[in-house]
């Protein structure tokens, strides 16, 4: 199941008079368009485009700056209603995710197909937004199915008609085959899943390693994934766009205070640790630095994220004006393990955590804007 536009689909159901307006969810000029409405996609405005050119397309376009808050509500809302159909989710992002339905027939005394049209209807009368539906006897397919007839989709393909629905199609329907690998196909005589189809199984496995073992079996619509309600989490990150391009350390250092705390948010939240910093910057030509640091033990506090991430960026030296910054942590592990050893090299860390403590209660007492550190204002 994947919502249709899902953050432009919230902001359309709280303002009804966007309803036929072209809507991009994003930052301002200098940022990049997050998502969009399918009346901007009509346009050509796509997911990820720099802003200045999305409002070259659509100049009449409505931009709106993102409410993740609440979005992630909305999302746990349609999760709710997927858990009443079964437990064995798997979410892909906020507002997707593959659902196995196998034996709930007798449960619900309904066939899949009926309930995920229940699920749909269900997500558009009570949350008010929309979804489309891909149904098949894998990931593979029902993912390729989802995308068949967005919006409002509803596409099955069935097991016996899987290879003459595949052999048609454009080898770039196969997920995970982007511009690049499509090119390299190309370059083999590879334009179909037919073509595909007529290599031989080791010769795929030669020219291009593992990514050929992974579609000569997909060219047959054969997929053995399982549907997984607990997929580990890798990483926590969250990065910024500026409205305008800026090397001003006081400003770089205020966005990398927030971005630690809203990362240590949510790593609190989710009861996890990471054990590696990242710190991630775009210049002003689109190139992007990305440097990373191993702590000596996991952490999940704000204050730590934050100095590891300065440390970084006080170490890629002059690297001109940046548009983005982002910091993030990863190799994750749960909670209970940071945090617990003091550093020698650092006695005032102790009292900072601390401190950071008691902010974290006051916060969730009385709002998360109770009270903030002073660079976090600048």
């Amino acid at each position: 199941m994947d919502c249709d536009a899902f953050y432009a689909s919230v902001e359309k159901r709280d303002r009804p008079e966007l309803a036929d307006k072209p809507v991009i969810i994003g930052g301002g000029r200098r940022g990049v368009v997050s998502t969009c409405c399918y009346i901007a996609r009509i346009r050509g405005v796509r997911s990820a485009m720099p802003m200045f050119k999305a409002l070259e397309l659509c100049p009449d376009a409505v931009v709106i700056k993102g409410r993740m808050d609440l979005y992630v509500e909305v999302s746990k809302q349609v999760r709710a209603l997927m858990e009443e159909l079964t437990p064995a989710i798997e979410p892909l992002s906020l507002d997707e995710a593959f659902l196995d339905l196998t034996g709930t027939a007798r449960l619900h005394g309904a066939p899949p197909a009926v309930m995920l049209a229940r699920l749909t209807r269900r997500m558009r009368d009570e949350i008010g937004i929309t979804g489309s539906i891909g149904l098949s006897h894998n990931k593979f397919l029902a993912k390729i199915a989802s995308d068949l007839d967005k919006p409002r989709g509803f596409s099955v393909i069935g097991r016996a008609e899987t290879e003459d629905f595949l052999a048609p199609q454009a080898v770039g329907i196969i997920w995970g085959v982007g511009i690049v690998g499509q090119e390299a196909l190309k370059k083999a005589g590879i334009n179909t899943i037919a073509d595909l189809k007529r290599w031989d199984r080791a010769d795929l496995s030669r020219r291009f390693g593992s990514m050929g073992e992974r579609l000569w079996h997909l060219a047959r619509g054969q997929d053995r994934r399982s549907v997984n309600a607990r997929r580990p989490v890798k990483s926590i990150s969250k990065e910024t766009t500026f409205h305008e391009n800026t090397a001003d350390q006081g400003t770089l250092d205020g966005h990398l205070w927030r971005l630690s705390e809203q990362v240590s948010d949510r790593a609190k939240a989710k009861e996890m640790a990471g054990r590696v910093v990242t710190l991630k910057l775009k210049r002003a030509d689109f190139s992007t630095i990305t440097r990373r640091h191993a702590l000596s033990d996991p952490t999940q506090m704000a204050d730590r994220i934050y100095r590891e991430a300065r440390s970084l960026l006080d170490a890629t030296g002059n690297t001109g004006p940046a548009r983005l910054i982002g910091v993030g942590i990863s190799d994750l592990v749960p909670g209970d393990q940071a945090d617990r050893g003091g550093d020698l090299l650092d006695p005032n860390a102790g009292r900072r955590h601390e401190a950071e403590r008691a902010t974290d209660a006051i916060r969730a007492r009385f709002g998360k804007d109770a009270i903030q550190k002073g660079r976090a204002l600048r």
